[in-house]
């Protein structure tokens, strides 16, 4: 990031980030805590976690039992994604730079493969909902829409960290009077059927929809997990991380709980299979206009977080080129030189995984929802065990404790294979897959039921076994670590090497 033009005092200006992967030295952590909490409450507060409320109701969960499904998978999730987020001030490392110290420089391929499935995906599934919406409210045609709304999220992404926490703040305070306005309509009636309308029939209580939406919501906020320290990385490294993690837990928790709720509520009151589509008919109660209005207004305030996505997913193509050989992520004092081929290498990753994205939205059809359920339990079965070794390695094994220069180098102390991380990741893994239960995202029929699955009668409780199995195996593994002499590498590696001057990697 350039350095701000006010020093420590006052607020940084905003400028395109010349950063990619390297680590964040003291003089360029411009960040504030206070602004965690509204930028992670507003990653939620959009019209894609009104969808995830959506899928219990379709699954035959009444409203209630959704909300509540809903609420307590997303504080399980959050909580993950919040203890990640205290890494990024301490180590000023994006969060797959960091798994280096556990899965090894190359091995780390192996959860950047997952982590970019996430990424993409997630802009797979968003975009897709887009052109459901739009489509449906302003009949705009899918494949012009899909373009719009990819490259102005690849605009903002190239901008970088400071242009997209500043977007995040325009798109709250446009988001919270919309979803404001929406809650307190849906609560006196306004859209509901007529009278005369055929009612559906109420939906009841059932333990497999309910494990459903509260897998769907844990793995939604766990999700965040692999990038949440790329938006903490610019705090001062004295933050306190309670205090972080306090504010990561609150904004996403809250603004997500809130949304699932109204999702269901939505789903059920409305007979909606749609959220923009839903806005839209809570619109149509409201003032003339409001019917158009409200869709528009919901996906322009979610164009950030495609933005988001498309940064964290640049990140991840970079490092995976860095731990391939291909990459120099570090600048020396000539600056400028650096700067620009750092820039350069981050738009074109972010021109590739946009185009990627565009070609993947254009070629899968069936309904944005039914999408939507199956991505989100397919990403809990990758990033579980990944989260659970990371955690455990940060917290329980190295407490915090790295040798920075040795994550850009494969003959450093976290070698180029860390195998206890593979090892740990991939047991992790295979304990899942008995509780896997995966749907077709195009007739919503089941494709896969482990057969622990079916004696639960279609539960899905993969997560446990993954985060106990990989958690634990990796703690077992790492007994044998040489902590000391990791510890030893780590103050040399502070007294030698300044983050601005990172060890230069022998191929």
């Amino acid at each position: 990031m350039n350095s701000p033009a006010s020093g420590q005092h006052g607020r940084a200006r905003i400028a395109v980030e010349s950063r990619s992967i390297d680590c964040i030295p003291d003089s360029e952590r411009h960040a504030r805590l206070a602004d965690q909490g509204p930028f992670w409450f507003l990653g939620n507060f959009h019209f894609f976690t009104l969808s995830i409320g959506f899928v219990g109701p379709s699954l035959g969960l009444s409203a209630p039992w959704s909300a509540l499904a809903g609420t307590l998978g997303i504080m399980f999730g959050t909580l993950f994604m919040a203890l990640h987020g205290a890494q990024g001030p301490q180590l000023g490392l994006p969060q797959m730079i960091q798994s280096r110290a556990q899965f090894g420089f190359r091995g780390v391929t192996l959860p950047l493969c997952a982590t970019l499935l996430v990424f993409t995906g997630f802009n797979v599934v968003n975009v897709s909902l887009i052109m459901q919406g739009m489509q449906a409210v302003f009949g705009l045609p899918p494949a012009p829409t899909a373009c719009v709304a990819v490259a102005v999220g690849a605009v903002l992404a190239v901008c970088g960290h400071d242009v997209m926490h500043r977007a995040f703040r325009c798109a709250l305070m446009l988001a919270l009077p919309l979803y404001a306005l929406a809650t307190l309509a849906l609560l006196a009636g306004v859209g509901e059927p007529a009278l005369h309308v055929r009612p559906e029939p109420l939906p009841g209580f059932a333990w497999s929809a309910f494990a459903a939406q509260f897998t769907i919501a844990a793995s939604y906020n766990i999700s965040y997990a692999p990038y949440v320290s790329d938006y903490s990385r610019y705090l001062p490294r004295h933050t306190a991380p309670r205090r972080l993690i306090a504010a990561i837990f609150l904004g996403a928790s809250l603004s997500g709980a809130w949304m699932i709720g109204l999702g269901a509520w939505m789903a059920q009151r409305l007979q909606a299979g749609d959220a923009l589509a839903a806005l839209g008919r809570i619109g149509t109660g409201l003032f003339p206009g409001a019917d158009r209005l409200l869709p528009a207004l919901a996906v322009v305030a979610f164009v950030p977080i495609i933005a988001l996505n498309t940064y964290s997913a640049a990140l991840t193509v970079l490092t995976a080129a860095d731990s391939l050989g291909g990459l120099r992520p570090t600048r020396s004092a000539r600056g400028a030189r650096e700067a620009l081929g750092t820039l350069g290498a981050r738009i074109g990753a972010i021109a590739a995984i946009s185009a990627t994205i565009l070609a993947c939205v254009l070629s899968i059809q069936g309904s944005g929802v039914a999408l939507l359920h199956s991505f989100l339990a397919l990403l809990l079965y990758f990033l579980v065990p990944w989260t659970a070794v990371n955690l455990v390695d940060y917290f329980l094994v190295r407490k915090g404790r790295y040798a920075i220069a040795d994550f850009f180098t494969p003959q450093g102390i976290y070698g180029a294979w860390g195998w206890r991380g593979i090892c740990a990741y991939l047991g992790g893994f295979a304990a899942m897959v008995p509780f896997f239960h995966i749907h077709d995202a195009t007739d919503g029929h089941a494709v896969f039921i482990g057969w622990a699955a079916q004696r639960l009668g279609g539960v899905d409780f993969a997560w446990l076994p993954g985060i106990l199995v990989a958690g634990g195996l990796y703690w077992v593994l790492a007994r044998n670590l040489d902590l000391q002499a990791e510890e030893a590498a780590s103050c040399q590696s502070r007294q030698d090497s300044h983050p601005l001057h990172l060890k230069e990697r022998t191929p």
